[in-house]
């Protein structure tokens, strides 16, 4: 999506108003509907959520929206009856990454959150249970802060977006597909735990975090982005890149299965 056009506006909310509307909300952009009918929101509302399917849920059917710009708060909006909505946010390429985040709130049937996390683990899923709504929930805002550090170091020129990518999958990215990273420094600091190694490196830690960069992706940084990349896919279309990630992705789910299993 063009980042210039994530906003959209529409003047008149009558049929083909709301059509678009509809459209621009399903391509995950966010609209401001002006009309003078009094009515307008109502119809808009109507017309543009998908409350229709309401009245033919089964008892006891849930409803798992994987978007990941809509707040769960506004997917229940027209809806009668919200217990059965819930946001199984899955991670991509979902039929190799296991994870999906949950998040439910007060309008939640009480035991949809437990319905839904049996079924995705019936499936091979690790889920995690989001407490409080976040644009982008979780695991999208840890790596946009990982990827933001990396688009700083790119252009500042600390080391080519080759090497900081090789970095991260040589190093700790390697860790981090077994253990996450506070655990990890828990474990770093041998019987201190993680107490001990935040004795020892809160100075360290905090002199690094007042020096992380803050880039922001205008046309100069994506050019320069785009040129390392281009260095090192060296040639390979996204079709062969792909192909080399889902197998080393498989590769290893099947190795961290084998060892779960013992």
């Amino acid at each position: 999506m063009a980042d210039d056009m994530q906003h959209t506006a529409m003047l008149g909310a009558g049929v083909i108003g709301a059509s678009w509307t509809a459209l621009f909300l399903a391509s995950g952009r966010s609209v401001s509907v002006f009309d003078p009918a009094s009515d307008a929101e109502t119809a808009v509302r109507s017309y543009a959520t998908y409350a229709e399917i309401e009245p033919v849920l089964s008892e006891g059917a849930i409803v798992s929206s994987s978007t990941s710009g809509l707040t769960l708060e506004e997917l229940q909006k027209g809806w009668r009856d919200p217990s059965p909505l819930i946001l199984g946010h899955p991670f991509n390429p979902p039929h190799l990454i296991p994870l999906v985040e949950l998040t439910a709130n007060d309008a939640t049937s009480p035991d949809v959150l437990d319905r839904t996390e049996a079924f995705y683990h019936d499936i091979g899923k690790v889920t995690i249970r989001i407490k409080k709504g976040m644009p982008g929930h979780v695991a999208n805002r840890l790596q946009a802060a990982v990827w933001r550090e990396a688009v700083h170091m790119a252009v500042e020129g600390v080391a080519s977006v080759e090497d900081i990518d090789k970095a991260m999958w040589a190093g700790p990215g390697l860790r981090w597909a077994a253990m996450g990273p506070t655990m990890l420094f828990h474990l770093g600091a041998g019987d201190a735990g993680l107490q001990g190694f935040c004795d020892h490196f809160k100075d360290t830690f905090n002199g690094w975090w007042d020096d992380l960069g803050d880039p922001r992706l205008d046309d100069v940084v994506i050019a320069t982005l785009v040129a390392g990349m281009n260095d090192q896919a060296g040639g390979r279309s996204t079709k062969e890149l792909s192909a080399q990630r889902d197998a080393m992705l498989t590769a290893m789910q099947m190795a961290a299965i084998k060892h779960r299993n013992g």
